[in-house]
C-alpha cells in the first residue's frame, strides 16, 4: 500500500511538471503590445504598491481622527491581602472592581476640523497614486519606443548589409573581367565589414533597450517573449529576435566573406523596404490653449496640493479650536469588598457628570498658530510654483513633438529622394559614368535617411507620450483605486 502511494505521489508530481512546462513554455513565446507591457508594468511594480499601501494608510487615519467620537472606557480590578501576628491577631481581605466612560460632547470644532484634514490627506494620497500610476505608463512608453525603434534599425542595417554584399559580388565580377580596379574591390569589402559592425551594433542597443523596457516592467527574471510591431508598422517584417541570448552569435558568423550571390545587381534585387511608405501617422488631436486647458483641469498633482492646502488650512481651524473647553460626560462605578477578622463589608459606588475644562498656554498658542498659518502659505506657494511648471512643461512637450511632427513629412520624402539617388549612382556605376565613392556616399545617404526617419517616427511616439502625460490625458490603459472621494466643502 505505501509503494502504491508513493507511486501515485511521483505521478502527480511529474504531471505537475510537464503541465507547468507547456504553460511556461507558451508564455514564453507570447507576443507583447504596449497595452500588454504597460499592464505588466503596473501590476508589477512596487512604486505603486507603495503609493496604494499610503492611500490605504491616509484611510485609517481618517478612522483614527474619527475614533475621538466614541466613548472611552476603563476598568481596573485590585485585589490585597494582609495577615498580621502580634498582641491581637489581624487578617484581612479587600477586592475592588473600578470601572468608567467618557464621551466627548462637544469641542467646539476642533474634532471636526481634524477629521476634515484627514479626509484631505486621503484625497491628497489617492491624487498622488494617478500621479505615480502616469510615471509608470509614462516611463514603460518611452521605453516601448525605444525598444521598437532599435528593433526596426536591425532590418534597416541588415538590409544595408545585403547591398553591400551584393555590390562586393558584382565588383568582384567586373574585376575578374578586368572591368573595375583593385581598389574598388578592397573599398567593397571594406563597407561590408563596416555594414556587419554597424549592424553589431544595432544589435547590442537593442538588446540594452530591450533590457530596459524588462526593467520598466520590473520583470528581472523573466520569461522570452516577442514584441508585437505595432499598427503603424503594420507591414514591416517580424524578424527580430526578442530574446536576449538568441542575438548571441559566434564571431565567425560575421568574419565569414558574403556568400556568392549570382544575380548580384543592386536596386533590382535588393528589398530596399521604405519604411516611411509603411508608416501611419496621424496628428495629435489637440492645439497647445487645449493642451493645457486639460492639463489645468485632469492634472492629479495640481488636486493633490489643493486638497494638502485645505488640510493646512483645517489644521490651523483646529489649532485655534484648541483654546476651547472640551464639555465630557463622565460615569463611573466602584465595588470595594473587604474582609477584617471574618468581618465582611461591601461597598457599591455609582457617578455621573458632566465636565468642562480647558487649559491654555497664552504664548504657545499664539506660536503654533503663526506656524500654521506660513504652513498655509508654502502650500500656496508651491500651488502657484507648480501651475508656472506646468504651463512650461506642457508647452516644451508640445514644441518637441510637433517638431517630430512636422519633420516626418520632410524625412520621408528625403527617404524617397536619396533612394533615387542611389538608383541613379547605381546605374552611373555600372556603365562606367561614376565612380564608387560616389555610389557609397549615396548609399549611405540612403541607409541614414531611412535610420533618420525611423528615430524622428518613435521620437515623435515619446514625445507624444510625454505630452499626454504633462496634459494627464485619459490613459486607455490604467488601474485605479476602488473608491474615490469628491472634494469635501
Amino acid at each position: 500500500m505505501h509503494l502504491i502511494r508513493k507511486i501515485f505521489l511521483t505521478f502527480l508530481c511529474f504531471l505537475f511538471l510537464t503541465i507547468s512546462s507547456f504553460a511556461i513554455s507558451d508564455d514564453e513565446t507570447q507576443v507583447l503590445t504596449l497595452k500588454d507591457c504597460i499592464e505588466k508594468a503596473l501590476n508589477n511594480s512596487p512604486i505603486v504598491k507603495k503609493q496604494k499601501l499610503n492611500y490605504e494608510m491616509a484611510k485609517k487615519d481618517v478612522k483614527l481622527a474619527q475614533s475621538v467620537y466614541f466613548p472611552t472606557l476603563s476598568g481596573g480590578v485590585s485585589y490585597n491581602f494582609s495577615d498580621r501576628e502580634s498582641d491581637v491577631s489581624s487578617t484581612s481581605n479587600n477586592l475592588g472592581v473600578s470601572a468608567s466612560i467618557k464621551q466627548l460632547i462637544w469641542d467646539f470644532g476642533k474634532t471636526h476640523a481634524d477629521v476634515k484634514r484627514e479626509k484631505f490627506y486621503r484625497i491628497a494620497a489617492y491624487y498622488d497614486f494617478d500621479t505615480t500610476v502616469l510615471d509608470t505608463i509614462l516611463d514603460t512608453k518611452v521605453k516601448y519606443f525605444t525598444a521598437l525603434a532599435a528593433k526596426v534599425a536591425i532590418e534597416v542595417d541588415k538590409t544595408n548589409l545585403q547591398i553591400n554584399e551584393r555590390n562586393y559580388q558584382r565588383t568582384n565580377a567586373y574585376f575578374n573581367e578586368g572591368l573595375k580596379s583593385k581598389i574598388d574591390l578592397v573599398n567593397s569589402e571594406v563597407y561590408v565589414t563596416q555594414a556587419k559592425v554597424a549592424l553589431i551594433a544595432s544589435e547590442n542597443l537593442y538588446k540594452n533597450s530591450l533590457s530596459e523596457l524588462n526593467n520598466a516592467m520590473y520583470l528581472a527574471y523573466h520569461p522570452e517573449y516577442h514584441l508585437e510591431i505595432p499598427s503603424e508598422f503594420s507591414k514591416v517584417k517580424d524578424i527580430t529576435p526578442e530574446s536576449l541570448t538568441e542575438l548571441d552569435r559566434p564571431i565567425e558568423d560575421f568574419l565569414a566573406p558574403p556568400e556568392d550571390i549570382s544575380d548580384a545587381v543592386l536596386t533590382a534585387k535588393v528589398d530596399t523596404t521604405n519604411y516611411a511608405s509603411l508608416y501611419k501617422f496621424d496628428k495629435f488631436p489637440y492645439s497647445f490653449e487645449e493642451c493645457l486647458e486639460i492639463a489645468n483641469k485632469n492634472r492629479p498633482d495640481i488636486k493633490a496640493y489643493n486638497s494638502l492646502l485645505d488640510a493646512a488650512k483645517q489644521q490651523l481651524l483646529s489649532v485655534k479650536r484648541s483654546i476651547y473647553p472640551q464639555l465630557l460626560f463622565t460615569g463611573s462605578y466602584g465595588y470595594d469588598g473587604s474582609n477584617v477578622n471574618s468581618i465582611t463589608s461591601d461597598t457599591n459606588s455609582f457617578g455621573i457628570g458632566v465636565n468642562l475644562s480647558t487649559s491654555i498656554n497664552a504664548m504657545n498658542q499664539k506660536y503654533k498658530i503663526d506656524s500654521q498659518k506660513l504652513q498655509v502659505e508654502l502650500v500656496e506657494n508651491d500651488i502657484d510654483l507648480l501651475k508656472q511648471n506646468i504651463y512650461f512643461e506642457v508647452q516644451q512637450a508640445y514644441i518637441d513633438m510637433i517638431e517630430f511632427q512636422e519633420q516626418i513629412p520632410l524625412l520621408e520624402q528625403k527617404i524617397q529622394q536619396t533612394l533615387e539617388n542611389l538608383e541613379l549612382a547605381d546605374g552611373r556605376y555600372i556603365v562606367g559614368l561614376g565612380d564608387y565613392i560616389e555610389l557609397q556616399n549615396a548609399r549611405m545617404n540612403y541607409n541614414t535617411a531611412q535610420h533618420s526617419f525611423i528615430q524622428a517616427v518613435f521620437k515623435y511616439n515619446v514625445a507624444k507620450a510625454k505630452l499626454e502625460k504633462v496634459i494627464a490625458l485619459d490613459q486607455k490603459v490604467t488601474v485605479r483605486l476602488e473608491d474615490k472621494y469628491n472634494e469635501i466643502k
